[in-house]
């Protein structure tokens, strides 16, 4: 496999306290299926899509429990440079660069808006393996931010995004990309989410049909908070699972409207 571009969106993983839960719940919803937890690292479990890696499953660590959520690894030929560069641009090292055995090397960190994310510097793990357009898979990532300026400063300083905003006087949404390739979205957060939700980077899965999808993850006990929705890009919803992770799931092959008009940004 061919080395992902410094800032590519390269792995997910997310802590549960109930792991058992967490996988009997994206088994169903996404199709996933889990490898050993591999008790050398914590009882990081993999998870798959079509048999093909598509994010990974952990308990927390002792003294770090708390509601789930899920965290977006970023490429990096080089870990500790990475994270040097995060450190001068305003940014918080959470977890010093590591390495994770012969897998690679990650570091997790947080930007100066307070959206937490990590550093993945490739070993033998290149990251994931399912195309984005398998059911299940990873397929796209977006910045939730309520202080965009300082996200659209930081992020493209670190890891040498250029930027394009969305033509729309209802939302401010601005794409991070390398070269032509889109990398990230960004979104500013609105009144319309709650005071006690932090800055997150939402992560979305492919599915076949999104209102079966948000039917099936509901009556398992998710919270819908948006949508189903369609879109030029697909027909999406964003939803909460049953130990308060937040995800969207998206439907790519179900399309409407036109795309959004974007404008390069210096």
């Amino acid at each position: 496999m061919a080395v992902k571009p410094e800032g590519t969106p390269v792995w997910a993983d997310a802590m549960f306290t109930d792991l058992e839960g967490a996988k009997s719940f994206y088994g169903d919803v996404l199709g996933w299926t889990f490898g050993e937890e591999s008790s050398e690292y914590g009882n990081y479990t993999q998870a798959y899509a079509n048999g093909k890696a598509a994010a990974a499953v952990v308990p927390p660590m002792p003294g770090q429990e708390g509601q789930s959520q899920w965290c977006l690894y970023l490429a990096s030929p080089d870990a500790a440079a990475t994270a040097a560069r995060i450190r001068e641009n305003g940014g918080e090292i959470l977890m010093e660069p590591m390495e994770v055995g012969d897998f690679g090397s990650m570091c997790l960190a947080r930007d100066p808006g307070g959206v937490v994310f990590g550093v993945w510097q490739a070993g033998t793990h290149e990251g994931f393996d399912a195309d984005v357009r398998e059911p299940g898979a990873f397929c796209w990532a977006e910045v939730f931010t309520r202080a965009p300026e300082k996200s659209d400063t930081f992020f493209p300083a670190v890891f040498g995004y250029g930027q394009r905003q969305m033509q729309d006087d209802m939302i401010d949404f601005r794409l991070y990309t390398l070269g032509e390739t889109m990398a990230l979205g960004r979104m500013r957060m609105t009144d319309d989410f709650p005071p006690e939700v932090p800055p997150y980077i939402n992560v979305y899965f492919n599915v076949p049909d999104c209102d079966d999808t948000v039917a099936k993850a509901t009556k398992l006990g998710a919270v819908l908070r948006f949508g189903p929705m369609s879109s030029p890009f697909g027909r999406f919803a964003a939803l909460s699972d049953p130990q308060g992770a937040n995800f969207s799931v998206i439907d790519t092959s179900t399309t409407e409207g036109d795309m959004p008009e974007l404008t390069d940004v210096s």
